[in-house]
């Protein structure tokens, strides 16, 4: 699997997934920029997603809805606060209404960030920051943290037909 880790900092008010691929940048940026790539990919294995908007350009929105295995639907939403292509996204992510309206639960800041490795390949680091530890044991506690672990281990499958592996 490609995580490497998943930790979290009470005091910083952060959860850090860490991940690795045998990819380019550019070809791991592919992941967010192309929404069909994102739906095979965002949300646990038996909650696949499917992506409504996506603009990742600063200001803009992505909004998506998660199905799981009974029909059940999760929306959610992100604002694009910064895109540097191919190495760093930031967006607040929350959830949704039935409607796509910004629920009433709490809003995340969460930094992506891609970084080669010397080895070849990328680390792809996303950082989640709350606004609260309140928040941020509610969200955990509904499984974000696990959630994000099972999506990005996902994705080396998801790589592996599509660009071949860095010597």
């Amino acid at each position: 699997m490609s995580v490497t880790s998943v930790s979290k900092d009470l005091e910083r008010l952060t959860l850090e997934v860490v991940a690795e691929y045998d990819v380019s940048a550019e070809r791991a940026w592919q992941l967010w920029s192309d929404p069909r790539q994102l739906e095979k990919w965002w949300g646990p294995p038996t909650y696949p997603a499917t992506v409504v908007d996506h603009d990742l350009t600063p200001g803009g929105r992505v909004s998506y809805y998660m199905t799981g295995p009974t029909g059940d639907e999760y929306r959610g939403w992100w604002r694009v606060i910064d895109a540097q292509a191919p190495r760093i996204l930031v967006l607040d992510d929350g959830f949704a209404d039935a409607d796509g309206r910004p629920a009433d639960m709490p809003v995340v800041r969460m930094r992506m960030e891609l970084a080669d490795r010397g080895s070849g390949g990328v680390t792809m680091t996303m950082l989640s920051t709350f606004p609260s530890l309140e928040a941020m044991e509610q969200l955990v506690a509904m499984g974000m943290d696990e959630g994000l672990r099972l999506a990005m281990g996902q994705i080396d499958d998801l790589l592996v037909y599509s660009e071949t592996p860095l010597p």
